[in-house]
């Protein structure tokens, strides 16, 4: 009997673990998200979390952050070395701030243009949100998450914090990944994007 239960257990579990993968309530981009993880010749997971991967964890979908902020450019700001998890800098511009609202409460993020990605085709208007939360260290990275943004000719940008992604070296330690800078912390709970890496 205690035999029969322990498989009712792992079978119970592997369908839930199966189900998140496969969950139908996954927007569009977690969907594809999951895809990018699960294709074994460009994902950033190591071979023996790749075997079990059965989906990352994500918030739900919630409208509340999905934002509409002001872009106040700084261009005059300098390229700068921004600190990463190894010992290799990155090279960064500060290319403005954000300005938006989420509970009727106001709140800045810095923008930074990548120097590596700036002549690439493509790449033309992209800028790096990399923030931190109240969120980080519990249900998501304590180092923080991402935000990839490509801003159009005006002083508005949407910001969708659903889309927000975690560093590379969450998942393996020999990426070189920047670390988000203090300044850009905001005291509040993102409870939107992916959440944090179990590994295997």
């Amino acid at each position: 009997m205690r035999i029969l239960l322990v498989i009712a257990i792992i079978f119970c579990f592997s369908c839930r673990e199966q189900k998140r993968y496969e969950n139908d309530n996954l927007t569009e981009h977690q969907k594809q998200v999951n895809n990018f993880f699960k294709d074994a010749s460009v994902s950033p997971l190591k071979a023996k979390d790749l075997k079990n991967f059965q989906g990352l964890d994500f918030f739900q979908f919630d409208s509340k952050f999905v934002v509409k902020a002001k872009i106040e450019e700084t261009p005059m700001s300098l390229p700068f070395k921004m600190k990463t998890t190894t010992d290799t800098p990155a090279d960064f511009r500060k290319f403005g701030h954000l300005f938006f609202t989420i509970d009727n409460k106001e709140f800045m993020l810095s923008v930074y243009e990548n120097l590596e990605y700036r002549d690439l085709e493509g790449y033309e208007n992209y800028v790096f949100l990399p923030f931190l939360d109240k969120t980080n260290g519990d249900e998501t990275y304590g180092g923080g998450r991402y935000l990839d943004l490509y801003l159009n000719d005006n002083d508005s940008t949407i910001v969708d914090f659903n889309k927000a992604y975690n560093p590379q070296c969450v998942y393996d330690e020999n990426f070189s990944c920047p670390l988000v800078p203090r300044e850009n912390y905001i005291n509040v709970r993102i409870m939107a994007g992916v959440k944090n890496f179990v590994k295997n």
